[in-house]
């Protein structure tokens, strides 16, 4: 698996209106700036605590990335060949740092993550609301539905299966750490046949394709089946 495309406009204005954000202040955090970060931990519901995950592969652990630490390490992924045909954001690590900063200064409905395997880091996650994206313009979505975007960082991580076990330990941790969620999406390029594969593997169906701003891409969903659902 190569990776799962993501371009600098799919996630864009990552900024809610005034009157979206005050819905999640409590009477304690009255002021601005406290209503924003009471926003920012409500809409994903806390990535940063949601815990490893034990795979085939090894533990994996989503750890929301941060750009001191990580932006040398995420650019090197965006200039692999392998990853650039899909991303887009090959060049210095300032064009990387830039596309971390807009989703860390937003409002928190998209997180990009690094993901550890064993404690190595070895790819790159982007957990976003897709009906707060504007995925949602070309494309129906539901109420707290999840997208996922990712990349495996290093060649020696792919063509093994390893993408599929992964999304599938992810969505599990998105469906435990997000019970509103009923659905987690993804949009991989048309041309990223084993993005595609990948997602297949973990249970996601595809639902169409649908033609974004910077790509063709098919529309694919794994929905909480219905004993998930259960209390």
């Amino acid at each position: 698996m190569n990776s799962t495309d993501a371009s600098a406009d799919d996630t864009l204005d990552l900024h809610l209106p005034e009157e979206f954000v005050a819905l999640f202040r409590s009477p304690a955090h009255d002021a601005a700036e406290a209503g924003t970060a009471r926003a920012r931990e409500d809409l994903l519901d806390g990535i940063a605590d949601w815990g490893p995950s034990d795979t085939p592969a090894g533990v994996f652990h989503l750890v929301p990335a941060d750009l001191e630490r990580d932006v040398p390490l995420i650019a090197r992924w965006m200039n692999d060949p392998a990853v650039a045909a899909y991303w887009e954001l090959t060049g210095p690590q300032s064009v990387t740092a830039d596309h971390l900063r807009a989703q860390l200064a937003g409002d928190g409905r998209s997180v990009p993550c690094v993901g550890t395997l064993d404690g190595v880091p070895m790819s790159y996650w982007e957990i976003y609301r897709a009906d707060l994206d504007p995925l949602a313009r070309y494309c129906p979505v539901r109420p707290h539905d999840t997208g996922v975007h990712l990349l495996i960082g290093d060649g020696a991580h792919r063509g093994r299966g390893l993408g599929t076990e992964l999304i599938r330990a992810v969505v599990d941790l998105v469906l435990a750490g997000r019970p509103a969620c009923t659905r987690v999406l993804a949009e991989p390029d048309v041309r990223n046949r084993q993005s595609v594969a990948a997602f297949l593997g973990a249970g996601f169906r595809p639902t169409g394709e649908v033609d974004l701003p910077t790509k063709r891409a098919v529309l694919m969903i794994r929905a909480r089946e219905a004993r998930e659902q259960s209390p």
